[in-house]
């Protein structure tokens, strides 16, 4: 008879380790509190306009075609993309503007014309997140940090020769302030850190191992919005045999001699050999786990950023904007100490904006656009929002009346908005953290739940808020390395 396992949550590394387990030859069946999956990668549909929801950054599509050639499918009849031309636009109050190109030397004859940034510096900096990246990403984006063997094979013991040059020691920002001469660049290059919700001042240099997935290994589009990367693996998932119950949030993970054999939903018990949580690591101690042994050390840790989204139509076409770009607030380390240290939002934001219907225009009426408006804020620590909120959405449309020279406000046709209140409601993640845990500290790979729990047999954990981190490809990651443990132990 087939083992049978259970999936706490359809975020995208839940309906990942449904593949993978169901290719495995397991019995499995995903409890989803929602009435769609995907958690955070979902869309929005209002009046003719279609946003997707959260992630709007697709990097390392093999983690998703990957999932296809497991289950014996051709990736190209089920999910298409495409490469990017251009990562990023990059806009300044002073006028500058930068194109960030998928061709990294015409990136750096750019930045050299227009910022006077030796050329060589970008592609000295993007050779060092290469080496980065060949150095930690077996080590700790597809391997269990929490297992022996992990820290004696033999490309974790060249990797402790080099320890000095991978960036453990300096932060994001020394490091960058060392590579670039101009403080505008360096801006650009501390970015890196949103992606996983952490502050470049204080995060390790290590962080500037993302750069290399964006240039060097580049940035893609899926053709349908980045919702088909849920819609696409949820069909598969299904096609394998996956039974997945929508509407169906789980009450608690039943433990019974040390093991988890099962969940209960709607009140009644639901007994498999082993069970999977998907759910945001801290909600899921508080709530469904509350009766078992709590990690403390891993639960006090400070949370990740969040975000403020206002999705806008808008009735007007942009023709400077691209599918990715980001207005640059005039001080940067202002703006990351109110997000991290006073828990407020300040008053001249990094601005950025996603349009996919400059890449699929049916996701806007002619002649209008899908604006994806987004700023990094607070977790969500009780703040009065509302008035933030407001204030916030202000100098938003301030500062971008100021650089795209154009008066905003009567070109909203709908608004919707998502904060960390809505996030945290939404998909269970703790304050609204985008992110789980911060990554703000030399030890931070070291403060994520591992992927199985050492107190309770036949529980494990994937998703965004475990290792190896946040985003969509760790999190598919965090579903490979589940797996793997599963079949090792079961």
């Amino acid at each position: 008879m087939e083992e049978k396992a259970l999936i706490i949550g359809s975020g995208i590394a839940g309906i990942a380790a449904s593949i993978r387990l169901a290719c495995k030859g397991y019995q499995v069946e995903v409890f989803e509190a929602n009435s769609y999956p995907g958690g955070k990668l979902s869309e929005l549909v209002i009046n003719g306009y279609r946003f997707d929801a959260g992630p709007s950054l697709f990097t390392l599509p093999e983690q998703v075609e990957e999932l296809f050639k497991l289950a014996g499918q051709n990736p190209d009849d089920h999910f298409e993309y495409l490469k990017l031309d251009v990562a990023c636009h990059y806009f300044w109050e002073d006028g500058k503007k930068l194109k960030a190109w998928s061709d990294i030397n015409r990136f750096s004859d750019e930045v050299e014309t227009k910022l006077g940034e030796p050329a060589g510096h970008i592609r000295e900096s993007l050779m060092r997140s290469a080496f980065i990246y060949d150095h930690l990403a077996p080590l700790f984006m597809h391997r269990s940090l929490h297992k022996f063997g992990t820290w004696t094979n033999p490309q974790a013991l060249k990797s402790y020769l080099k320890m000095g040059k991978l960036g453990i020691f300096s932060t994001m920002n020394k490091s960058n302030e060392r590579q670039f001469n101009n403080p505008k660049l360096v801006q650009l290059f501390n970015r890196y850190a949103t992606y996983n919700g952490s502050n470049p001042y204080e995060t390790p240099a290590t962080l500037n191992i993302i750069p290399h997935l964006e240039f060097n290994i580049g940035a893609f589009f899926p053709k349908k919005g980045m919702h088909d990367i849920t819609m696409s693996l949820y069909k598969l998932a299904n096609s394998l045999g996956v039974k997945y119950h929508f509407n169906s949030p789980v009450e608690e993970i039943v433990v019974e001699n040390g093991r988890a054999v099962g969940v209960i939903v709607q009140g009644q018990k639901v007994r498999a050999d082993f069970v999977v949580n998907n759910m945001d690591m801290v909600n899921a101690y508080k709530t469904i786990l509350k009766k078992q042994k709590q990690p403390k050390l891993l639960l006090n840790q400070p949370k990740s950023s969040s975000a403020l989204i206002f999705y806008w139509g808008i009735t007007q076409n942009f023709p400077e904007l691209d599918l990715h770009n980001i207005l640059f607030s005039e001080d940067y380390k202002t703006e990351f100490d109110h997000i991290f240290k006073k828990g407020t939002i300040y008053s001249d934001p990094t601005v950025y904006i996603n349009i996919t219907s400059v890449y699929k225009s049916d996701d806007a009426p002619a002649d209008c656009m899908n604006w994806f408006t987004m700023i990094n804020v607070p977790n969500n620590q009780g703040q009065d929002w509302d008035s933030m909120i407001a204030e916030a959405r202000k100098n938003i449309i301030l500062k971008i009346n100021r650089i795209l020279k154009t008066d905003l406000e009567p070109l909203i046709e709908v608004e919707e908005i998502l904060d960390p209140r809505t996030i945290e409601s939404k998909t269970s993640s703790a304050q609204g953290a985008l992110y789980g845990n911060s990554s703000n500290n030399k030890f931070a790979a070291f403060l994520r739940h591992a992927n199985f729990s050492s107190d309770i047999k036949n529980l494990y954990f994937c998703g965004g808020s475990v290792h190896p981190g946040g985003g969509i490809p760790l999190s598919l990651l965090s579903a490979k390395i589940m797996t793997e443990l599963v079949v090792s132990n079961q």
